[in-house]
Parts: structure tokens; sequence; C-alpha cells
């Protein structure tokens, strides 16, 4: 018999869960386009300043120290909205999981719910039937579960390697910065 209280009420449940995620996607692409227009007038502003600091320059070896004292904090300006960016997407990611992973719940209930209902009106002889059917609800929301710990152990890993790769970038346009520095003044 088809409950239409029930499909309504799935109805509403999944029209909220996809304005969830929608509203998730803008407050995502809000906080990206304030990052883009802040580094891009504070890109604006170093550049002005850089450009007045060459036309002040008196000679070549001027020009060049400031080229090189400009290289480092480039890098870290750099890194910094890289890490920005992926703060905001993985943030993002973070909400939407956790929206997903709340209606994949009430989904698995519904489902349960729906097997208990098989099980009380089974006929005699198809206890196999169903108790393979349990065993597959019971597999998918393993495999979920398992599929969920993997992601945040890639997710982890990613996150470290990334901090790694930023920090090694910004060591090394120090150096480069200082060898740079070091051999205008020879």
């Amino acid at each position: 018999m088809l409950n239409t209280q029930n499909l309504t009420a799935g109805a509403e449940s999944r029209i909220e869960a996809i304005l969830n995620l929608a509203n998730a996607a803008i407050v995502s692409a809000e906080r990206l386009a304030a990052l883009n227009l802040d580094t891009s007038r504070k890109l604006l502003e170093d550049n002005l300043a850089t450009a007045k600091a060459l036309l002040g320059a008196k000679n070549q070896k001027e020009v060049a120290e400031l080229q090189a004292s400009l290289l480092q904090p480039a890098v870290e300006k750099a890194v910094a909205y890289s890490r920005a960016v992926y703060d905001i997407s993985t943030t993002t990611q973070d909400e939407v999981s956790k929206l997903m992973e709340a209606d994949l719940v009430e989904v698995q209930k519904g489902v349960s719910a729906a097997v208990a209902q098989v099980t009380k009106s089974a006929p005699a002889g198809s206890e196999v039937a169903v108790d393979t059917l349990k065993r597959t609800v019971e597999a998918a929301n393993s495999a979920f579960a398992t599929l969920t710990q993997a992601a945040n152990q890639v997710k982890a890993m990613t996150e470290a390697n990334l901090n790694n790769a930023a920090d090694a970038s910004v060591k090394a346009a120090g150096e480069a910065a200082k060898a740079a520095l070091k051999a205008v003044k020879l």
C-alpha cells in the first residue's frame, strides 16, 4: 500500500537536502569571490609599490636588489592564496559530505523500515530471500562507512603533502632570494 504521507515527507526531505547543498555552494562561491577580490586589491597595491620603487632605483644593482627582496614575499603570498583556496574547498567538501551523510542516514532508516515491513509481511518460506535482503543492506552500509573512512584518510594525507610542499616552496624561495642578494652584492 502506497503511503502518501511517507512519499510527501520523502520529497520534502530531498528538497531540503538540495537546498542545503545549494546554500553550501553559494557560501563557498561567496568566500572564493571575496578572497579573489581581496587578493586582486592587494596585488594591485603591491605592484604599484614595486613600480614606484623600481622607478626610484638609481642603478641596476638597486633594481636587482629590489627584485631579489621581492621573491620570497611573492612566493609566501602565492602559498597563502593557495592555502586559502584549499581551505575554502575542503570546508565546502566537508560540509557537503556531512549533508550527504545525514541524508544517507535518513535513506538508510527508510530502507531499514522497509526491510522490517517486508520481514513482517513476508510469506512463509521466504526467510532466505529476506535474510539476503537484510545482509545486502548491511553490506551497503558497511561499504559506505569504509569509503567514508578512506576518503578521510586521503584528505589527511593530501593536506599534509600540500603543507609540506608549501613550506618547502617558501623555504626554497627564501634561499633563492638570499643567494640572489648575495650575488648582487658581489
